[in-house]
């Protein structure tokens, strides 16, 4: 049985798009960002097991940024901040869920907005998809104002796009962009 479109899919907003499985591999950009417990090791774990999921190739692994928390509570330890390239046969709606399962093997917690967390999982954009469906708004709806997120996005991919723009270009108008600092390698990292 099916249900009658909502208003939402009448007037274009892609609702159903969030379940359409590709025909053929499609590009997305993942954040991946934790600041509590072993938050590098934490990162190379949810690298690993996103590299593991069916329907996903990683195609780019950004070196890890050190960075200071953006809005949330005061007296954040720093975050660790990684993006990720990749090509996938999932849905949007499955990819963001494959994230939120790797989320919860990391005992991720939803409790304060913009709190620290052992890992946080956001598909920032599915090809060129735009839905502004409550549960995965794409692209990302505050992506292009956070040098966390820009900043290792150009360093995988120095000519990546964003609604237009150069990612380069908006990592350094970021109002963050002078908190986003490459982790020396060989390094662990923040832990609480």
């Amino acid at each position: 049985m099916t249900s009658p479109a909502s208003p939402a899919d009448e007037a274009g907003h892609h609702g159903t798009d969030l379940d359409r499985v590709p025909s053929a591999p499609v590009p997305a950009v993942l954040a991946l960002g934790a600041n509590l417990g072993e938050a590098a090791a934490t990162l190379e774990a949810a690298v690993r097991q996103l590299a593991e999921t069916p329907g996903i190739e990683l195609t780019g692994v950004s070196p890890v940024a050190v960075t200071q928390p953006v809005g949330g509570p005061p007296g954040q330890p720093d975050y660790l901040n990684l993006v990720l390239t990749l090509m996938t046969r999932l849905s949007p709606r499955a990819l963001l869920a494959a994230g939120q399962e790797i989320e919860r093997t990391h005992h991720r917690t939803r409790e304060v907005r913009w709190g620290p967390r052992t890992l946080d999982i956001d598909v920032i954009t599915y090809q060129n998809l735009t839905s502004d469906d409550p549960e995965l708004t794409l692209p990302h709806p505050r992506a292009h104002l956070r040098a966390f997120v820009l900043t290792p996005w150009s360093w995988v991919d120095p000519e990546a796009m964003l609604a237009g723009a150069r990612v380069a270009h908006l990592a350094a108008q970021a109002d963050d962009a002078g908190s986003v600092r490459r982790l020396p390698t060989g390094t662990e990292g923040p832990t609480s």
